[in-house]
């Protein structure tokens, strides 16, 4: 017993907690916070890498669906980031956050409270990508403050009084591709928005780029505005700069947070409207698998069939073609002959033509002319040996009963 109270000393000695902050995000607008060992009470740092932080929902093992964590190896850091929806608005939340120390294996906790407020989405947006930073620059707000401060002074100035960033997040997450060398940035995708309406620099800036929608990247090209955003330090992707907003002009610009009542029920229906509505699984239509087998075998068994009747008419035209050339086989005009040696005993074997008069011929060697004894006879040094020649070609005939040739 003792031995567990002891542990569980231990225990809440290295786990403390803690106490926590109160945040406030707004809707439609980005938020960033910067989690750092200053926030667990850890004042320095010995080795590299050795503060670890994993935050989540208090009671939850994740974060809201808008929010994003991530750690940066530049800054030593941790960073969470996102933009509150309508539907997070008016709630509070509350965040955990451990802190792990690799050096002696210390874990805090801090929980971080955060209050959701209230404000209408931004109508106009310009979207832009910023290929010479990472998302983790935007999160310095003197970065943030120099790009708006771009379109307040020079290509939105009616938005100096509401502009703000909407949205933020790394090209590589949005789909872009790693840069072939590390030393490259990775690229971050940044969108302001505003209620003003568009200025006529944004929409002439608009129709400089738009031939350039059809590329995927196009850093080699050069618009008139491209000074004023490289001396600020910003080098934009212009294939990916867009101006998204409303086609009517905007009155008001809810400064005071309110509307007239007969502008929300026309709001609602719109959305309502625009909402996309799925269909019943019944009336989804069914594909018929046995159609497209067919289908899908027919046309190679045809080409297959078409194939072999062609490759079977040439082998028969070529079968046709020898057997008519191999009606009279050519015979053989030389024949092998073995003949022994009285001396030595040894066989001997020589070739002897049949077109030799002294072989066809009954000069000195044929002993006889009768059907019976056919055999000639030959000289093979000082031996002699039988051979009989090569029947005639056999000519098709018919035969009687008795075996007679008719």
């Amino acid at each position: 017993m003792k031995f567990l109270n002891l542990i569980v000393v231990v225990l809440a000695l290295i786990c403390s907690e803690v106490k926590g902050l109160k945040l406030q995000a707004n809707v439609g607008e980005l938020f960033t916070y910067k989690i750092e060992p200053q926030l667990f009470n850890w004042t320095h740092q010995v080795i590299s890498q050795q503060f670890r932080y994993r935050p989540s929902l208090k009671n939850y093992p994740d974060l809201p669906s808008w929010m994003r964590y991530m750690y940066s190896h530049e800054y030593h850091a941790g960073f969470l980031y996102g933009t509150p929806p309508a539907s997070a608005a008016g709630k509070d939340l509350s965040l955990d956050v451990v802190a792990l120390n690799r050096q002696n294996y210390e874990t805090r906790r801090v929980v971080v409270t955060m209050f959701v407020a209230h404000k209408f989405p931004t109508p106009n947006v310009v979207q832009m990508k910023i290929n010479n930073l990472n998302w983790v620059h935007l999160m310095d707000p003197g970065r943030r403050e120099n790009l708006r401060n771009i379109f307040r002074n020079d290509l939105w100035p009616n938005s100096k009084e509401d502009l703000s960033v909407v949205f933020m997040e790394s090209a590589v997450n949005m789909g872009g591709r790693l840069p072939l060398r590390p030393q490259q940035r990775e690229g971050v995708i940044v969108h302001v928005g505003s209620f003003a309406q568009f200025s006529p620099r944004l929409q002439e800036l608009q129709e400089e780029v738009r031939p350039l929608y059809k590329l995927p990247s196009c850093t080699y090209k050069r618009t008139s505005v491209q000074k004023i955003f490289e001396n600020v330090g910003f080098k934009l992707d212009w294939c990916a700069f867009r101006m998204v907003g409303m086609e009517s002009p905007t009155e008001i610009l809810f400064h005071s947070g309110k509307q007239n009542e007969q502008q929300v029920p026309e709001d609602l229906n719109q959305r309502q409207e625009d909402r996309w509505m799925g269909i019943a699984r019944e009336d989804v239509p069914e594909r018929n698998y046995i159609d497209e087998f067919a289908f899908a075998f027919a046309i190679p068994g045809m080409i297959f069939a078409i194939l072999i009747g062609m490759l079977s008419a040439v082998l028969c035209f070529q079968h046709e073609k020898f057997s008519s050339n191999s009606d009279y086989p050519m015979a053989s005009t030389v024949q092998m002959v073995q003949c022994s040696d009285s001396k030595s005993n040894q066989p001997i074997t020589t070739l002897k033509s049949l077109k030799d008069p002294n072989f066809l011929l009954d000069n000195t060697s044929m002993r006889s002319q009768s059907p019976n004894n056919s055999f000639y006879q030959l000289d093979c040094g000082n031996s002699s040996i039988y051979a009989r020649p090569k029947p005639p070609p056999y000519k098709g005939g018919t035969l009687g009963r008795n075996g007679v040739d008719i």
